[in-house]
């Protein structure tokens, strides 16, 4: 059977309307086309003067412990004396002002802390005896007992979001793809930020460590402490890593032709990512395996090789920012002790869950100072929002439980650039509101970006026409330097 002729083509033979816009270097489509990538490439290209330090960090790298849930640091944290004093009051309507509770009833009992309180160190810490591990690294920690956040987050979703993100919807970029984006990773061959989960991905959703509307290479890359460290990371059966490399190499070629043709900052990402995709087949099998640990480290820990859990992911933290990795976020569900059932009050679920992280987050302070990385590594420990001083008793619930409160709640950090053994700020004798510098989440950021080098007013990022930053737009956000070092 003879060949059928080749059908031959011209370029503007069989050309679409997509094509032609596409295609049309001078042509209206192609003007239109540059002019709306102009903005979002230059915005992602390094401009001077605004990616990398503004001025000498004082951490290089941030461990970000999201307690998601929100735990209750009127029995943890906050001892008050007249609060167990009026323990089972009506509280005085008239006290409450515009604060907002989701579930509390209408007239609201208050409920003291049923655990004890102790100073511990020369600093003089109060800590109750649900973390008798932390109770005894107090002189590393700076304690912040004033913050609060908008009453628009009093949801955990909404909470979560705001917290790691300083945004309230999806889609805005976390706190570590800021960092990403700013500093990039010091190990070419690992992500500048990675995130891990003990449990399960909270309300918040990915967007926890998103990478929002800044290219997807900043996006947090979830590492597992259990099975496979990232998903499809082994090479299918019959496929090499030349065959992967030869692969990565011809996609990143055709990436390579297109991001020349149209200038989409989003194709450069792609090409990133699949570079650093290929490097962490080799990198992260070795980093992820505590079992190479010695013994007493795994002791240290309460660690066990194989598991899923906050303190296997706490050693590994220590990993990852030993080999530059600039932002882990560790993520432990089930803080939310409405007391609307057992498992989730503050008399069963609360001590459980202090145990489950108490050990691990005393054990990665001193694992981080012994080694000499805590001067440069910021440990940022807290959550979305704090807990009330009354019992929520919701559906006429016997159990012990707390409803969510944004007006008050604790935030503790040690390392790099804060001061040790500090108390900052304070709240009311219930423990309802702050009364001495207050602290808002967006000066939280503020703070934790000055500790790394970056003014949080020049970090910023232009999409649909705003400059964008972590810490909104809203004036009076400010850095922290009462807790600095």
């Amino acid at each position: 059977m003879p060949t059928p002729p080749r059908l031959q083509t011209t370029p503007f033979d069989l050309v679409s309307r997509r094509q032609f816009l596409s295609r049309s270097a001078i042509g209206l489509g192609g003007a239109a086309l540059g002019s709306l990538l102009a903005g979002d490439a230059l915005a992602a290209a390094p401009p001077a003067g605004r990616i990398g330090s503004h001025f000498a960090p004082k951490a290089k790298n941030v461990i970000f412990l999201f307690m998601a849930g929100a735990p209750s640091q009127l029995d943890m944290f906050e001892e008050k004396p007249e609060l167990n004093r009026l323990d089972g009051k009506t509280i005085d309507p008239g006290q409450l002002g515009d604060i907002r509770f989701p579930f509390i009833s209408q007239e609201p009992r208050l409920l003291g802390s049923p655990y004890k309180f102790k100073r511990h160190g020369q600093s003089g810490a109060i800590v109750s005896e649900l973390m008798p591990h932390l109770a005894g690294v107090v002189d590393d920690v700076t304690f912040i007992k004033s913050m609060w956040t908008s009453n628009t987050a009093i949801n955990h979703q909404d909470g979560q979001l705001f917290f790691t993100t300083g945004g309230l919807r999806e889609g805005m970029p976390s706190l570590g793809a800021w960092l990403s984006y700013g500093l990039g990773s010091d190990n070419s061959e690992l992500p500048a930020f990675v995130a891990m989960m003990s449990n399960q991905i909270p309300r918040g959703g990915a967007s926890i460590y998103g990478h929002g509307f800044l290219p997807s290479n900043h996006q947090g890359v979830p590492l597992r402490s259990q099975g496979d460290p990232v998903l499809f990371m082994s090479d299918p059966p019959g496929v090499t890593s030349d065959a992967r490399r030869r692969r990565v190499d011809a996609i990143n070629h055709l990436n390579h032709l297109r991001h020349e043709a149209v200038g989409d900052p989003e194709i450069a990402a792609r090409i990133s990512a699949f570079e650093m995709a290929y490097k962490m087949q080799t990198s992260v099998p070795g980093l992820m395996d505590i079992s190479r640990e010695p013994r007493s480290m795994l002791d240290l820990y309460g660690a066990v090789p194989g598991q899923r859990s906050f303190a296997n992911n706490c050693l590994l933290a220590r990993r990852l920012v030993e080999r530059g990795v600039r932002m882990v976020q560790l993520v432990d569900l089930d803080w939310d002790h409405h007391g609307d059932r057992r498992e989730r009050d503050i008399i069963h679920a609360l001590p459980e869950q202090c145990r489950s992280v108490d050990q691990a987050v005393a054990a990665l302070i001193k694992d981080l100072k012994q080694r000499g990385l805590l001067d440069e590594t910021l440990v940022v420990w807290g959550a979305e929002f704090g807990r009330t001083p009354m019992n929520e008793e919701r559906n006429n619930s016997t159990f012990l439980g707390r409803d969510h409160n944004t007006a008050a709640f604790t935030v503790w950090m040690a390392g790099g650039g804060v001061k040790p053994g500090l108390t900052y700020g304070a709240t009311d004798e219930l423990g309802l509101r702050v009364t001495e510098n207050p602290v808002h989440t967006h000066d939280l950021h503020a703070t934790i970006l000055h500790c790394m080098g970056i003014d949080h007013r020049r970090l910023t990022y232009r999409f649909q026409g705003l400059d964008h930053r972590l810490t909104g737009v809203e004036p009076g956000v400010r850095v922290i330097h009462d807790v600095l070092a």
